[in-house]
């Protein structure tokens, strides 16, 4: 199963999709006039509008629930992955597929919050909203549903929790062992999987407005004080600073591991780290009240920056300034082509990182380290639920007997007892599998939109119209030709007839 599963990763990240990612990116740039530049003081305007309402979120609760599934495991643990199979440049392709990223991530955000409709009292949208709306093609949104149900519903979570209870047993140590169905575990990750099940309903039994002011609290809170922690790092080797950008950025072209693997990994481990052009973003943006649907598009691009240009960047550096790492070959044999650690050092988890912190704070660092895969891992996991939420609700519009949602509901729960308990390796395979069929579907989905209708185009010119008039901020989709945009167009009716 382990071998199946890891050709099936092999194909799905193929060389076409790493490029179709970079490529989207670049086109989307191109046609936007590199939104994610000319408006970044407008991003960071918008993140402190505090409107929301009984139906939806605030922008900044949608960028906090939006970074809280970007936000994970992927960027203490991917990074180093990253980084032990692709070299140091692999750190310049994860920049470069966040800077692209971006104006994909406006694109697709943008999409999802023109296209969402109001159910039962709340918004709700995502790519299988649109797909079905702008192209009129119902099949591509159940495609798209089902991938996202069974990525962010199944394989996704496993990765997360295996983090979560690798961090408890990292802080509390095993306890005593305990035989379960999967093996002995240790009561230490028992008590602490109780506390995980108990916290994660509480949260996920509340909606989105529980899992927005969750995320609102826990997300800035997690990402500031790991972002504080590696400036300490970085300021008490601050010599090397210069070292590590030219090895970055000579590795990127001449790379110590091939410069495909730079390329492969960067881009793999960046998009699962930010998501940029998965569609998965394209779910809290349509919760997000808004003015107008540019403005949730522009927050969400912003979350790139956040992601990798911080995060992931933080964890980098911390890696390689502290020569906390290895390089794995990809000739027959595995040999190193860098090593710094024990060969026994285990490329793909969070051992760099801890190293790294054990090297500047001793033994509070990996205490920390398994702290914030915690607080990231867990985050996560409830953004993944209410993804995992919309795309069910999606599909129960077209079958006759609807899945009720504590289905949904049970289903991630016992994919966390999984994920938490199991060890087994090819966890991380599943989890870029289901990144991938995403990204596969949702990039091809809406590089579509485009050539047919361009709604996301006819957005920004009639933003940064209505910007640059000093007036207030409208949105009238009949008025800019744009079809089935029904809550904007009731929307603007109601206001007319004001």
């Amino acid at each position: 199963m382990e071998a199946f599963i890891s050709s099936l990763n092999g194909v799905i990240w193929s060389s076409a999709l790493i490029y179709l990612c970079l490529g989207a990116g670049l086109f989307y740039s191109i046609q936007t006039r590199f939104v994610q530049v000319r408006l970044f003081k407008e991003m960071l305007r918008l993140l402190f509008k505090k409107r929301d309402t009984d139906s939806g979120i605030s922008s900044f609760q949608a960028l906090a629930v939006s970074l809280s599934g970007r936000v994970g495991v992927g960027n203490i643990a991917g990074v180093a992955a990253a980084i032990g199979f692709g070299g140091p440049g692999a750190v310049f392709w994860m920049w470069m597929v966040a800077f692209l990223g971006a104006s994909t991530a406006y694109a697709e955000s943008t999409l999802g919050q023109l296209y969402k409709v109001e159910e039962n009292g709340q918004y709700r949208g995502g790519s299988a909203y649109f797909f079905t709306r702008c192209l009129g093609w119902p099949w591509l949104g159940a495609l798209f549903a089902v991938s996202a149900v069974i990525s962010c519903g199944i394989f996704l979570p496993g990765v997360q929790a295996n983090a979560v209870g690798n961090a408890v047993t990292q802080i509390f140590g095993d306890g005593a062992m305990v035989d379960t169905f999967m093996g002995s575990v240790g009561t230490h990750k028992l008590a602490g999987l109780a506390v995980i099940l108990l916290v994660l309903g509480v949260i996920i039994f509340g909606g989105i407005k529980r899992i927005a002011q969750f995320a609102e609290y826990v997300v800035p809170f997690m990402a500031f004080g790991y972002i504080v922690l590696a400036l300490i790092v970085i300021a008490m080797n601050i010599d090397k600073l210069p070292g590590v950008f030219s090895l970055i950025f000579s590795d990127a072209f001449s790379a110590q591991a091939g410069m495909g693997a730079a390329i492969g990994w960067g881009v793999k481990r960046g998009v699962y780290s930010n998501e940029a052009g998965q569609g998965t973003g394209t779910h809290a943006a349509a919760a997000a009240e808004t003015e107008h649907p540019s403005q949730q598009g522009l927050v969400q691009a912003f979350s790139i920056y956040v992601d990798t240009l911080l995060v992931c960047t933080a964890t980098a550096l911390m890696i390689l300034i502290t020569n906390q790492y290895n390089v794995q070959g990809t000739l027959p044999g595995g040999q190193f082509i860098v090593q710094h650690l024990p060969a026994t050092t285990e490329i793909g988890s969070a051992a760099f990182t801890q190293m790294a912190l054990q090297s500047t704070f001793g033994g509070f660092g990996p205490f920390f380290v398994a702290l914030a895969l915690f607080f990231f891992a867990f985050t996560t996991i409830v953004a993944y639920y209410y993804i995992a939420e919309t795309n069910v609700a999606y599909l129960n519009q077209y079958f006759k007997r609807s899945v009720p949602l504590v289905v949904v509901k049970l289903l991630i729960m016992a994919m966390v007892v999984f994920g938490t308990i199991n060890s087994a390796g090819y966890i991380w395979n599943l989890g870029d599998i289901g990144v991938g069929m995403m990204a596969w579907i949702n990039i091809i989905g809406i590089l579509i939109i485009f050539f047919i209708s361009r709604p996301t185009i006819a957005c920004l010119r009639d933003y940064e119209a209505q910007l640059k008039a000093g007036g207030p901020i409208t949105f009238d989709p009949v008025k800019l030709g744009i079809r089935n945009a029904t809550f904007w167009e009731e929307r603007a009716a109601r206001r007319k007839q004001k």
